[in-house]
């Protein structure tokens, strides 16, 4: 006779928040007589930080927790027409899921496989209760195309470092499901519990949010919204190029925006692909992977599968494909670039729109990495990651890590003498500057000669355009053209030493070539000195 736990399941949501193409709420509502739908509020993501530098929590900015909150309660409606619905804790999501395992007396847990560090360290702890209890855990992998373990294994134990490699190993991602439910197992007896429904960002503790949310609503309905307008124009599909683009395109972004919708799984990543692959089938030719749409695709795979094979992928210190640089450490620089202070009204207004938006597009975003980093503060790229992570909705642990490796010259790409001007880059996709005045007022009637370059203009200009630079708006932090010329210098220096993350001596040797550095920018700064003393 069949006990009532092994009729009773329970599926676990953290990302993979849809019903389409889902293999864990497949295997979930199998067989099963209930079918409890959870999701565990963790506050470690989303607890009020009144020390942060903007509202949110310590690991997340407002936007993204606002998008997280858009997806839940439209995966609440979607079960509800199944004639089931999500049930919503908060807590420690290892306590709270240990404690429904047992109170509800569940005989299978599923939940979708997750990569990152974190995740992998409370999923197991959870596999390990449930085990112990005889539940039966399922955790198959659908967040991505291709699971990251058996590509590293075909790569004979390591993760491959180039995006051609990958490709080659990874190969054709397996069709997505397309399971149609009329509905789910009901939901058993909670047992006393008190499920409340999906909170409010005010419920949550964010009393005084007075700020403009990302215009991108989260959600399955949303996500597949989008995906559906991006795929009706078949030319566009086909002629997607990544590298192109303009970003400062924003009342109608130059990408899908169909990014955050990933990273929260509100979107099927094999479903994506599986749709793009049959719009290529409808046109005579098409753009090829690394930079057509299906290319973006494995990008993301690509991606993963390195940061799930590479130890300490997170930082510079033990990171065996990082390479070791003597970023300098000025608070005050890195505040003034975090806090669109800089000077350099691209640079800005980009950092605006991040905060206010929680997004911008691929190229905003290499502008603001290089500026930080090689370009011309030469701050660690772990503080821009930080950054980064907190602020942006699709803020993704294993692709936010990557591109920062990625945009310092630390792994991956390292012709580091290719540096984004904070001026004319710009100025080449949006030369009147509409982005700028739009994210940054106190400019809205600065001419466009010198929009790019407030501090160039005249006084009497500055004064006509109700700006004067210096009060109004910040003059640049540094002189680009001498900053970048400094950071060119030092991580050429810096590659000539050519230490891996995992050299023994990385650190000491780190802060010898640090001191010397600093060394001669003292000597160098004497010199000019002692000439502009000399008699002419």
């Amino acid at each position: 006779m069949e006990s009532s736990s092994s009729s009773n399941s329970m599926i676990w949501f953290r990302k993979g928040l849809r019903i389409h193409d889902n293999p864990a709420l497949e295997l979930a509502q199998k067989g099963s007589k209930h079918l409890f739908p959870v999701f565990v509020l963790d506050p470690y993501y989303i607890d009020p930080d009144s020390l942060a530098s903007s509202p949110g929590s310590s690991r997340a900015g407002i936007n993204r927790i606002q998008f997280l909150l858009e997806s839940l309660v439209d995966l609440d409606c979607g079960l509800r027409r199944l004639e089931s619905r999500l049930l919503v804790l908060k807590g420690e999501p290892v306590q709270v899921i240990a404690r429904l395992l047992k109170d509800w007396n569940i005989g299978k847990l599923c939940f979708e496989f997750d990569t990152e560090p974190y995740a992998q360290t409370r999923d197991n702890k959870v596999k390990d209760i449930a085990s112990a209890s005889g539940i039966e855990v399922f955790s198959p992998i659908s967040h991505t195309l291709f699971d990251p373990a058996e590509v590293i294994r075909k790569n004979g134990g390591k993760a491959p470092l180039t995006y051609q490699s990958f490709v080659a190993i990874a190969g054709k991602p397996s069709a997505p499901l397309w399971s149609i439910y009329s509905k789910l197992p009901p939901i058993g007896d909670i047992a006393g519990y008190e499920i409340l429904g999906v909170p409010s960002i005010q419920d949550l503790g964010y009393k005084d949010v007075e700020q403009e949310f990302s215009p991108f609503r989260g959600g399955e309905t949303e996500a597949l919204k989008r995906l559906k307008e991006n795929l009706v124009n078949k030319k566009w599909v086909a002629e997607f190029e990544k590298p192109k683009g303009d970003p400062s395109e924003f009342i109608k972004p130059a990408t899908t925006v169909l990014s955050p919708y990933l990273k929260f799984g509100c979107l099927s990543s094999r479903y994506f692909f599986q749709c793009v692959d049959d719009a290529y089938k409808t046109v005579k030719k098409h753009t090829q992977p690394p930079v057509s749409l299906a290319g973006q695709l494995l990008w993301r795979d690509f991606f993963y599968t390195v940061a799930f094979g590479t130890p300490n992928f997170d930082r510079m210190h033990g990171n065996k494909i990082c390479k070791q640089i003597p970023w300098r450490d000025d608070e005050k620089l890195f505040v003034a670039w975090r806090d669109a202070q800089t000077g350099y009204p691209w640079i800005d207004a980009i950092m605006i729109q991040l905060k206010k938006w929680g997004w911008m597009h691929h190229l905003a975003r290499h502008s603001v990495a290089c500026f930080l980093t090689r370009g011309d503060l030469f701050i660690h790229w772990e503080k821009g990651r930080d950054v980064f992570e907190r602020l942006l909705i699709d803020s993704d642990w294993a692709i936010n890590n990557g591109n920062w490796l990625w945009l310092s010259c630390s792994s991956f790409f390292y012709q580091y003498h290719r540096i984004y001007s904070p001026i004319s880059f710009g100025k080449k996709y949006d030369p009147t500057g509409n982005f700028i005045r739009h994210f940054l007022p106190v400019l809205k009637d600065m001419p466009k000669e010198y929009i790019y370059e407030p501090w160039t203009a005249p006084l009497s200009i500055q004064s006509q355009a109700n700006c004067i630079i210096g009060k109004d708006y910040p003059k640049p932090v540094v002189p680009h053209d001498l900053a970048s010329k400094e950071c060119k210098r030092q991580i050429g220096a810096a590659y000539a030493l050519n230490l891996s993350g995992e050299s023994p001596d990385a650190e000491e040797k780190l802060n010898s070539l640090r001191r010397k550095l600093e060394e001669d920018d003292h000597d160098a700064l004497q010199n000019l000195k002692q000439k502009k003393r000399m008699p002419k």
